[in-house]
Order: C-alpha cells, then sequence, then structure tokens
C-alpha cells in the first residue's frame, strides 16, 4: 500500500523542528528489528510498539507547545496506520520462524520501512539535516 505522505515540510516553530528532529531520530532507531531480536515475530514488532508510543509522545509534546503545521501532523497518521497493520498481525506470535512465515514478516516489516524511509528522507529534507541522513544511510 502506498501511503500518502506531505510533499514538503517547513517547521513552522523550534518546537515542531525540535520534534521533527526526535521524529527522525526515533524512525532511524526502531523502525527494524535490532541484533538484540529473540526471533520471534512478536519481538520483532515490539520494536514497533515502542516506536509508537514515542510518536504519542511526540506528537503530544509539539501539540502543547503549539499546534503543529499540516504537514507535520500529516506524518503521524500513516506511520501509526502502517505499524498497527503490522503489530496486528504478529504481536502474539511467539513461534520459532519458518521459510514461509519469515518471508510473510519480512514482507509485512519491509512495508512499514519503505514508509519510514520516506519520512526519514522527507524530515531529513526539510529539516536541514541530509548530510546526517545521508551518513545514515551509507552506514547500513
Amino acid at each position: 500500500m502506498f501511503w500518502l505522505l506531505p510533499d514538503t515540510w517547513t517547521p513552522h516553530d523550534d518546537a515542531e523542528l525540535v520534534a521533527g528532529w526526535r521524529l527522525w531520530l526515533e524512525l532511524s532507531d526502531r523502525a527494524w528489528p535490532t541484533a538484540a531480536w529473540d526471533g520471534t515475530p512478536a519481538g520483532a514488532v515490539g520494536q514497533l510498539r515502542e516506536l509508537l508510543d514515542a510518536c504519542d509522545e511526540i506528537e503530544h509534546a509539539c501539540r502543547e507547545s503549539a499546534e503543529p503545521s499540516p504537514e507535520f501532523a500529516a506524518l503521524f497518521h500513516p506511520l501509526t496506520l502502517s505499524a498497527s497493520a503490522v503489530i496486528s498481525l504478529w504481536w502474539d506470535d511467539y513461534a520459532p520462524l519458518d521459510a514461509g512465515r519469515a518471508q510473510a514478516l519480512h514482507e509485512d516489516l519491509q512495508r512499514f520501512g519503505a514508509l519510514a524511509e520516506r519520512v526519514l528522507t522527507l524530515l531529513a529534507a526539510h529539516g536541514g539535516w541530509t548530510r546526517l541522513d545521508a551518513v545514515r544511510r551509507h552506514s547500513a
């Protein structure tokens, strides 16, 4: 599924710029399982749950200081829907993966990862940290 995202984003104040930076950091760190992954689908989507919690906190903090721009606010909805779809499929699956389930999990995580990459690119391009984003991409 292709999620609509804003074409651009211009932080309308320092609070929104900081919120964008925090969202970029969270997406950079939590969108994919880490080396500590336990090998189960539930373990793989655990980080997505943590990511959604962080997104809620970032959006809430941004709204406390001022109303975020429509472009920035529009970033959270597709992330939440996409991550929630993956979580709902795998959250309670603690069985070891076989080849077929591993492929299905990989495809589900890849769909979310593709969206996360688009959001990361948008945030970096319009937040002013494209060089840092290039380093992140090169190290992956």
